[in-house]
């Protein structure tokens, strides 16, 4: 993990990560951004967080989105 990615993670727990992605791009926008089954069919924070955490390739791909999201605040 690069430093700059860490420095955006610092701190934050995956539900926030999740909270505020959802808050910026909403469920539909967030599924757009990453293809994973659990952002388009019913979504919910908990029912994500479960599969993130079991799933460390789609934590990853939501870890990159945020970061990206915190470069361009």
């Amino acid at each position: 993990m690069s430093t700059a990615q860490h420095n955006a993670l610092h701190g934050k727990t995956l539900e926030q990560i999740l909270t505020e992605l959802v808050a910026h791009y909403q469920w539909q926008g967030l599924a757009e951004r990453v293809d994973i089954r659990c952002f388009k069919s019913d979504p919910t924070i908990k029912s994500s967080l479960t599969f993130l955490r079991k799933t460390p390739w789609a934590r990853e791909k939501v870890e990159q989105l945020y970061v990206k999201l915190q470069r361009k605040s």
